[in-house]
């Protein structure tokens, strides 16, 4: 059986594989893809929605237990770029 982890972003429970693990360095917020890189994590959806919401209502922030705000902006982008290579678009 599969592990079980919640979305903060839309707060859904589904299976660690179809969520993107993601950890605080230095005051902003990277991706960890292998789920291997140490320290606390968040788990999220990768779709725009949930990251949204989850920047939104500052979650990731409490998720993480960091003080201060996050810097998302490279989060964002890693986001948006890989869904245009998944939708061919531009």
């Amino acid at each position: 059986m599969e592990p079980v982890r919640t979305c903060v972003g839309c707060r859904a429970r589904a299976p660690r594989s179809t969520l993107l693990r993601v950890v605080a360095v230095d005051s902003t917020l990277v991706p960890d893809e292998k789920a291997s890189m140490p320290g606390r994590g968040a788990w999220v959806h990768e779709t725009y929605e949930c990251v949204d919401a989850a920047v939104r209502r500052r979650a990731f922030v409490r998720a993480l237990r960091v003080p201060g705000p996050l810097n998302t902006q490279t989060f964002e982008k890693r986001l948006n770029g890989y869904g245009n290579k998944v939708n061919g678009s531009k």
